[in-house]
């Protein structure tokens, strides 16, 4: 299956790589239409995914020193960002250190529409499913856990816990039913086919050959990081005794790491060209 790549999407990732500057300068609308156009967005979409993100509450119109019409990220927004970056840059150590935690919700029928926000909510965390109303995860992922659900406000219908898995069956396929290995499996497998040869391609063309091609290094990888930052959440980076032989989620997170290394300040030249090169380093 070909990768989608939404304007809004790609948006929420330029801000995240090259977007927070320390002085917290916005974004001009002209430089986003430029820099989205490098990926094949056109204008009319840039300015429709901008105009719902605003309405969401995560960028914000503000004038550039200039004069210019441009965004910001909004405080809801670095928080969002922030939070992402632990899980994007960051490979997990693929241990149960802290055991399990465990999100126990009850949601009265009144507000069942609540019921799916924190379904969808927990399984973008990583959570697997036990039984209704009963979700896991690795222990590492309780404080992310906690504050996203006290930031959507729903932390009145869940309680979490400590666990230890004891029984009845074995842990690794019980983890086969908590999780749908084959779907995240084949989500790694869908990025590498897409991103490994790229990797590839420039570790042949050699050291620097980022920098010399600046708009060439931005565009592959924004695309890489847009295809990435959310696998880290479908893969809740589960011991390797737990899952299946062969499991793609370490490859693929090498390869992304290693267009992180090679791409992402080559592509500074393209975003700021002739301006003020430094952004906040995500990684």
């Amino acid at each position: 299956m070909a990768e989608q790549h939404t304007p809004r999407s790609l948006i929420v990732t330029l801000y995240g790589a090259y977007g927070r500057t320390p002085d917290g300068a916005p974004l001009p609308v002209a430089e986003l239409i430029r820099l989205l156009g490098a990926v094949g967005v056109d204008a009319p979409s840039v300015r429709s995914a901008v105009s719902r993100l605003k309405r969401r509450g995560l960028l914000l119109p503000e004038r550039t020193a200039e004069g210019a019409a441009g965004y910001l990220l909004s405080d809801e927004g670095h928080r969002l960002l922030a939070d992402g970056d632990r899980r994007i840059y960051q490979r997990p150590a693929r241990l149960l250190a802290d055991g399990w935690v465990l999100a126990v919700f009850t949601v009265p029928e009144a507000e069942r529409h609540k019921r799916h926000l924190l379904r969808s909510r927990l399984g973008r965390l990583g959570f697997g499913t036990v039984a209704p109303g009963v979700w896991i995860a690795p222990g590492r992922l309780h404080q992310e856990a906690l504050h996203t659900l006290r930031r959507l406000q729903l932390d009145t219908y869940v309680d979490l816990f400590r666990a230890e898995h004891l029984g009845f069956e074995a842990t690794a396929e019980a983890v086969a039913r908590w999780w749908d290995l084959p779907v995240i499996a084949a989500r790694h497998e869908e990025f590498l086919a897409a991103h490994e040869p790229v990797l590839r391609r420039w570790e042949s063309a050699g050291p620097g050959a980022g920098a010399a091609a600046p708009e060439e290094a931005y565009r592959d990888y924004l695309v890489a990081l847009d295809s990435w930052r959310l696998l880290p959440y479908a893969d809740p980076g589960l011991p390797a005794d737990l899952l299946p032989d062969r499991w793609p989620g370490e490859r693929a997170a090498a390869v992304f790491g290693a267009l992180h290394a090679q791409l992402r300040d080559a592509g500074l030249a393209f975003v700021r060209p002739g301006g003020p090169g430094a952004v906040v380093s995500p990684g």
